[in-house]
């Protein structure tokens, strides 16, 4: 059996801080068959609506209901339309436990944007541009975003026209193309695409990503691109950083 000399071992694997797109399930109702109905009254005529899209089940509203959670008929109703159940968030200690029981883990806290498709009988006014916005193929925003809003290009580019502020997220499997001020977050690449790059005439951003690599406002981006027109790539698993 051959041996590696010491000082000269090779990893054989990395672990690194991913960001990844997901769905909060704000669960308020603790009747899987009222959930059940309403799901099909939003999304009964989208079928294709979700791609297994990874989903943590925020408890917060329902861990003082005395109706126990059947978490394994939950995970396949969610499941029937294209959502896998990943984890939990909040919650009683019995509620934790049964869904530790189906394989569920459970999350520390987590922010929440506006709901992802409103009921039609009782939408409130809608704001500038819906967040989050989970979209297929390549999405043009015309429209600033807000702090707390989040647009997600699934399969596709994303492309925005105006400034994303502080606080706001664009995601996109493809390339992220801002013909304005990057100041929020922005995750190209989310499906793990390495060619993916980032653009924007203005760069400021708070958090770029490309395929889970990711850089934070933490460590100040370079005076070059600050404020400039730059892209942001990936390469050999390193970001860079070019003025345009």
């Amino acid at each position: 059996m051959s041996s590696v000399p010491a000082g000269h071992a090779r990893a054989c694997f990395d672990l690194k801080s991913a960001s990844l797109p997901l769905i909060a399930l704000v669960l308020k109702t603790a009747n899987l068959a009222v959930l059940g109905q309403e799901l099909e009254a939003r999304y009964g005529e989208t079928p294709d609506f979700f791609d297994y899209d990874p989903v943590v089940i925020n408890l917060v509203a329902v861990e003082e209901e005395a109706l126990p959670i059947d978490f394994k008929q939950l995970c396949m109703l969610l499941h029937s339309y294209r959502m896998r159940a990943i984890a939990v968030h909040g919650g009683s200690t019995a509620q934790r436990a049964a869904a530790r029981a189906v394989g569920l883990v459970e999350t520390p806290d987590i922010s929440h944007a506006q709901p992802l498709a409103p009921a039609p009988a009782a939408a409130p006014a809608a704001p500038e541009v819906p967040a989050p916005v989970v979209t297929q193929g390549t999405v043009v925003i015309d429209k600033p975003l807000r702090s707390g809003q989040q647009v997600y290009a699934r399969g596709g580019d994303l492309v925005v026209l105006a400034v994303v502020s502080f606080g706001a997220e664009v995601l996109a499997d493809g390339n992220i193309h801002v013909y304005a001020p990057l100041r929020g977050r922005a995750i190209a690449g989310a499906k793990g695409n390495t060619d993916a790059r980032i653009f924007s005439t203005c760069l400021e951003a708070q958090l770029v990503s490309i395929a889970g690599t990711y850089r934070t406002s933490e460590i100040p981006l370079p005076a070059d691109v600050l404020g400039k027109p730059a892209q942001v790539r990936l390469i050999s698993e390193k970001l860079v950083m070019e003025p345009l």
